[in-house]
């Protein structure tokens, strides 16, 4: 198992093909859990923060029992809470790269591009769990997840202008597909942070739940729901939704194409048999009424109901 100093992992069981368990998780579903722990430094970002996201990642990208990845913050907060506070102004800066010579900040700029871009073309849904800020760097990488779950007291902002710098991680290109010119131009000239509800009311923030069990819920719901769905399907969704919708027409031969690839997996047949496989009723056990000679109000008295289909994720 790889180690990380600036992470927290949390793994789901996982068996070989023999169904043996070869790895305990602490995980109830097929997800993983990543948490950038730097809690005294309201986990703020450094190169080895990215670079150890990217290298989790790559792990999770071929581990059949992790089928979801959340994003989070620590969940122990020593200062205040926070996904991620952005850049950590005050970290090393690259031995070989010189601050004062332009073409070094641009390669510099180019290493951190190349980790945001793993993000977002991860090929496995990707939550973003945030609690508290998610700003610059942080709120830049919420914009590389497929689906965002906020707290009642989580912010999202880009306030690099305040530094005289701007959000040059992919931030104001990716803001701005996400919620729209002006309001990404708002966000990136004033600096503001904007509250969770406000993101949700533009679409950004895709459920907002009150901070502690409630959150904690939510956000196991959603991850093993699609930990639990048809991955070849999501997979094909992500990519045409992300990318397609770039150029129009590409995504529609994308759609095509992945059309031919999804039919050919276990689970895009699976979910058609189910659709066509009747099983008995669970809550009247197949007799069509209760002891009491009620009708079922589950299967309408007809005894059985459609299956819903076991998907494997291949």
């Amino acid at each position: 198992m790889a180690e990380f100093e600036t992470l927290k992992i949390e793994w789901p069981s996982k068996v070989n093909d023999k169904g043996e368990v070869i790895r305990e998780g602490t995980i109830d579903g097929n997800y993983a859990v990543i948490s950038i722990n730097r809690p005294d430094r309201l986990n703020a970002l450094t190169d080895q923060v990215l670079s150890e996201i990217s290298q989790a990642l790559r792990i999770m990208e071929t581990d059949g029992s992790v089928r979801a990845v959340v994003i989070r913050g620590t969940k122990e907060i020593t200062k205040k809470p926070a996904f991620s506070a952005g850049a950590d102004l005050a970290a090393a800066f690259n031995p070989n790269l010189r601050p004062n010579i332009p073409m070094h900040m641009s390669i510099a700029m180019r290493i951190k591009h190349r980790e945001y871009d793993e993000f977002e073309k991860f090929p496995k849904p990707l939550i973003a769990a945030v609690d508290g800020f998610a700003l610059g760097g942080g709120c830049e990488i919420t914009l590389c997840c497929d689906i965002v779950i906020a707290t009642d007291r989580a912010f999202f902002g880009l306030p690099e202008i305040n530094r005289g710098i701007f959000p040059a991680n992919g931030g104001i290109t990716r803001m701005a597909a996400r919620i729209g010119i002006n309001r990404a131009l708002k966000m990136a000239m004033f600096g503001e942070h904007i509250d969770a509800k406000t993101m949700l009311e533009w679409g950004y923030v895709s459920w907002m739940a009150p901070a502690g069990e409630e959150f904690e819920k939510l956000v196991h719901e959603k991850a093993k729901w699609l930990g639990d769905a048809p991955t070849t399907a999501l997979y094909i969704i992500k990519n045409v939704i992300k990318f397609g919708t770039r150029y129009p027409e590409l995504g529609c031969m994308m759609e095509q194409f992945g059309f031919g690839v999804n039919s050919a997996s276990f689970d895009a047949k699976e979910g058609i048999m189910a659709f066509n496989r009747k099983i008995k009723c669970p809550k009247c056990g197949g007799k069509g009424k209760f002891e009491d000679g009620t009708k079922c109000d589950n299967c309408g008295g007809r005894r059985k109901i459609k299956d819903t289909p076991h998907f494997k994720g291949v």
